[in-house]
């Protein structure tokens, strides 16, 4: 009954008592305990805790009753907090993050730690500590990253929504590959108190859901300003479900030339390009735009979020929290020793090229060059929406790749992001909506429709995406093996 229920409908059957929240939890649990292990997107959940969650829903409340999916990197009090990295194994949250508390205050509970890329480094969730998460589609597939547990739990149904994070594509990428709803706000709209930071003017807390409708009902609950963040907006709280329901008469939907090259995998520009027309049809007028900085993003990105990372990853030493060495004889051999053994492969390259480029024969060579070319992207962003409301583009040039096939090639699995870097270095923000099937040796899997809209646009994005779901079916199509 509740495999895929949206928030929408579960709240429907919770409120006219159709259905009780513990029974909601049940049945939801008895299906985490058959699916979970063919994809293996929860490292652990507390059944105890959250039966008392349940127990006590407040229905009168706007999520009243329905429990929530966090991704490994936000914390819950009590709850295991890893990053999904041996580093912090054994640490529990002091404290709820921000979104934590403004979700218990909207009536919802967290349910589960979904795994991810370690410290959030990575696009396809092969790099925790842990295990890999499979895709749902195609088990010999990834569910992208690093959010890849949180989409993973969505598209199979073990999830009504998760929270992720998105750095550089980190929500939208995955919700692309496994056929869900992601949403990446513009840069300060939801705290990022309370989320172990990877690169902190690029990290964005942000929803994946079924559905359009369900992402503006999370991103209500979870926004807001928190004096706990410096970099948290003092904005007007907004309901961002008020254009739904709008149709896209007038809408000026901008088509980037930069944004449909050649790279992009036949199946995945054909779905794009037919949910371009749909949206046409429905009203939007289309204008060809630039975005000529866009060449330089993934360069850029890979600068500034390797230096951030290496700075925030400082913080783990072996002294404080965390693991610690037991083969030290020093402070040094501490340090050394620790990080050795808690930090993986693809963290350490991170943290080495970043400490390179801070390096102060090096540092206006690299990141001072590359922070001045984040301006220029996000100059053509700022030019494009004196001319468009919103952008459209893929949200990936490819559909799911097979699990192993890009782990050993870090340049591959960054151009991964390429569609989705920018928006991060511009701060603006990002939906990935599903728009269709790519045939690909043999599987039929989900390719990613990317709405960007300006800072603030939520609302444009959650007023279009909802008008085109409501046009088409792409949404409500599942895994059958599952």
């Amino acid at each position: 009954m509740t495999s895929y229920l949206s928030i929408t409908e579960a709240r429907r059957l919770l409120v006219t008592k159709k259905i009780s929240p513990l029974e909601l939890l049940t049945e939801l649990e008895q299906r985490i305990s058959t699916i979970n292990p063919k994809i293996k997107a929860y490292l652990s959940w507390d059944h105890q805790q959250a039966r008392l969650d349940a127990e006590k829903a407040d229905l009168t409340k706007p999520l009243g009753g329905i429990p929530i999916g966090i991704k490994d990197a936000i914390l819950v009090q009590g709850a295991p907090a890893y990053s999904s990295s041996r580093i912090l194994e054994g640490y529990h949250a002091p404290y709820d993050a921000t979104v934590i508390k403004n979700l218990r205050a909207a009536g919802a509970y967290p349910l589960g730690r979904l795994n991810m890329d370690e410290f959030a480094m990575g696009s396809s969730t092969e790099t925790s500590a842990f295990h890999p998460t499979y895709n749902p589609w195609d088990v010999s597939r990834i569910p992208g990253g690093s959010s890849g547990g949180s989409a993973a739990a969505v598209a199979a149904g073990i999830a009504m929504a998760t929270l992720g994070s998105d750095t550089g594509g980190s929500i939208r990428q995955p919700a692309a590959f496994c056929g869900c709803v992601g949403m990446k706000p513009t840069y300060g709209r939801v705290s990022r108190y309370g989320l172990i930071a990877f690169a902190s003017s690029l990290d964005q807390i942000g929803p994946l859901t079924h559905t359009v409708e369900d992402s503006a009902l999370l991103l209500n609950a979870i926004s807001g300003v928190d004096s706990h963040d410096s970099t948290s907006l003092l904005l007007p709280k907004e309901d961002f479900t008020s254009e739904i329901g709008q149709d896209l008469k007038g809408v000026r939907i901008g088509i980037p030339k930069e944004y449909f090259v050649e790279g992009i995998e036949p199946g995945v520009r054909t779905r794009v390009e037919e949910a371009i027309k749909q949206m046409i049809s429905l009203g939007a007028e289309p204008i060809e735009i630039s975005l000529p900085h866009t060449e330089y993003a993934v360069s850029v990105y890979y600068i500034i979020v390797t230096a951030e990372a290496s700075s925030n990853l400082a913080r783990y030493d072996g002294v404080r929290y965390g693991k610690r060495s037991a083969q030290t004889k020093d402070l040094l051999s501490l340090y050394e020793q620790t990080r050795e053994e808690g930090f993986g492969a693809e963290v350490k390259r991170r943290i080495i090229l970043g400490t390179y480029v801070l390096t102060s024969g090096y540092y206006d060579a690299y990141y001072l060059r590359a922070q001045k070319v984040r301006r220029l992207i996000r100059q053509d962003f700022e030019e494009a929406f004196k001319k468009v409301d919103l952008i459209v583009s893929a949200t990936s040039p490819e559909t799911a790749f097979r699990c192993g096939e890009k782990i050993n090639d870090p340049l591959k699995m960054y151009l991964a992001d390429i569609f989705t870097i920018a928006a991060n270095l511009a701060g603006i923000c990002g939906m990935s909506l599903p728009c269709g099937f790519a045939s690909k040796e043999g599987k039929d899997l989900p390719v990613g429709l990317q709405l960007i809209g300006p800072s603030f646009g939520e609302k444009m994005l959650f007023r279009v995406g909802h008008a085109y779901q409501q046009a088409t079916e792409w949404h409500t199509q599942h895994p059958s093996m599952l």
